[in-house]
């Protein structure tokens, strides 16, 4: 069982997501802060993570760069979820440590398309 960690400021969005992964086995943990989610990252040791781009208290650019001097999170697949599609914006967390980027709104099955890519 995969263990993903996912991050957003809207509830509505990690509902999403549990609802998608949960019933396809994978062992996820929300969060609605990155700050939050940062902290428990070597505690979790997730197997791919999910993140917002645009939130409160710290963005998904920082919350990339920091989480990717974690040990926990060095080589770990980090896939941005978000509304933006900006070429610009997707450089900016590329250079940051995204490995992919998924457009909102996303179905369950796209989603699980690109976790499957990724976890194999």
């Amino acid at each position: 069982m995969y263990r993903v960690v996912a991050v957003d400021d809207s509830l509505t969005v990690l509902a999403s997501i549990k609802l998608a992964l949960e019933r396809r086995g994978y062992d996820l943990h929300t969060f609605q802060r990155a700050d939050e989610a940062l902290k428990q990252l070597g505690s979790k040791k997730p197997d791919l993570v999910l993140t917002d781009l645009n939130m409160p208290v710290m963005d998904g650019i920082t919350f990339i760069r920091q989480a990717r001097v974690n040990p926990a999170c060095r080589f770990t697949p980090i896939v941005i979820l978000t509304t933006e599609s900006q070429q610009a914006k997707k450089e900016e967390a590329r250079k940051a440590g995204a490995t992919a980027w998924i457009t909102k709104p996303f179905t369950p099955e796209q989603l699980e398309m690109v976790l499957k890519k990724l976890l194999r």
